[in-house]
């Protein structure tokens, strides 16, 4: 076997070119530039400055077959993730994709058909999967530490963006370019990481505002009401239009509670459950002894390269992946259900819900736009931005 994997970038925009720096420069293990692909020939010129001997194209398809790569990474706009990764993984290639899977469940399922069908990998950069203090959160509630889920809470509005952010790309900020506002561009992480430590919810409720901060077509705050199996409920609050905005996840439990912020965690547990203690004791107000602990992050948080090495490592040796592209199904199935709800007034919406129907709702409301996606006038940094790591 190989001791490298070939690997192209479609789309060497701000995140893509930061990816491509990163594979040239050598920070990845197992993982060699074999390609960059994008529309915009300013952006090539780019590549051409800083990578001189990597094959350039200007057309994903002809990147396909060529035969240059054995694997890519996307980091096209969100509407061509899923139909790109499609057709690499069924012309033999390997694929890392850009968050999120796509803009809609029912056409990001051809993209994990297309893996499952060919044995190709499929993976998703969620990268705050690799902080610390999330992959302990989740071992604490997988593992029972704090008994049967209750209820969650995740305030996660300091994803502020200014009306430059947005112009800064015809794409942004519109259903037929990105898809949607702050649950499908910044929020995807954070409802992954909800759905990764809590597990999925099966239905829920959304109130999406749409230019409620900002001259958009799309929504940039938002609020989840989430049920689960269990009856348990569950939060989550996000926005793009308030400074300094909050970052907080409180989950709790019938054996204590966690609570993340500031960069660490602390954790309440009970010396007896709490659904023991309510129908057993005697007293009116019974007091529960609580053990409480800070838990500080314990290694570091590897972010975008860590998922491109465990990508690497996975087609090489095996390890298993961080973010599965099935995973991303999930993630993109609450802002679906939200959009849904939304759309039909904050009715409750069951997961799973009528993709089919869903899609075609979303269709029409980029039809509704009336115009047409253009491309994007910002300078490419080749450097991977604080913004893009968890910010406390």
């Amino acid at each position: 076997m190989t001791d490298s994997i070939r690997i192209a970038v479609i789309g060497v925009g701000n995140m893509g070119s930061a990816h491509a720096q990163c594979i040239a420069s050598g920070q990845v293990e197992g993982l060699t530039l074999a390609a960059v692909c994008d529309i915009q020939e300013s952006r090539l010129q780019w590549c051409a400055e800083r990578f001189p001997d990597v094959p350039r194209f200007i057309n994903w398809h002809e990147l396909l077959t060529s035969g240059t790569a054995d694997a890519i990474l996307i980091a096209t706009p969100h509407p061509l993730h899923a139909e790109i990764a499609a057709a690499a993984l069924r012309a033999g290639l390997h694929v890392l994709s850009e968050k999120p899977v796509d803009i809609s469940v029912f056409r990001a399922r051809e993209a994990v058909r297309a893996a499952e069908e060919t044995g190709k990998t499929y993976a998703i950069m969620l990268n705050q999967r690799t902080n610390p203090l999330f992959r302990k959160a989740r071992e604490l509630v997988q593992t029972g530490v704090l008994g049967e889920l209750k209820r969650s809470v995740w305030i996660i509005t300091n994803w502020y963006r200014t009306q430059a952010y947005y112009d800064s790309s015809a794409w942004r900020a519109t259903w037929a370019g990105e898809g949607g506002g702050v649950l499908l561009n910044q929020a995807p992480h954070n409802l992954d990481l909800w759905q990764w430590i809590c597990g999925m919810p099966v239905s829920l409720r959304a109130q999406c505002d749409v230019a409620r901060y900002h001259r958009i077509a799309v929504e940039d705050d938002a609020t989840l009401f989430a049920r689960y199996t269990n009856g348990a409920t569950g939060l989550f609050v996000t926005s793009t239009g308030e400074y300094p905005g909050t970052n907080r996840l409180e989950i709790s439990g019938t054996r204590g509670k966690l609570v993340l912020e500031n960069g660490k965690m602390k954790l309440w547990w009970l010396v007896q459950d709490e659904d023991e203690v309510r129908f057993t004791s005697k007293e009116s107000l019974a007091h529960i002894p609580v053990g409480e602990e800070e838990i500080l992050p314990e290694g570091e948080e590897t972010a975008h390269r860590g998922i491109l090495q465990n990508f690497a490592n996975h087609i090489l040796h095996g390890e298993p992946l961080i973010a599965p592209g099935a995973d991303g199904l999930n993630e993109l199935s609450i802002s679906n259900a939200a959009y849904l709800s939304a759309w039909k007034d904050g009715t409750e919406v069951g997961i799973p819900f009528d993709e089919e129907e869903f899609d075609r709702l979303l269709r029409e409301k980029a039809a509704a736009e009336g115009k047409t996606v253009g491309q994007d006038h910002h300078d490419v940094k080749g450097e991977y931005s604080e913004r893009w790591q968890v910010r406390w």
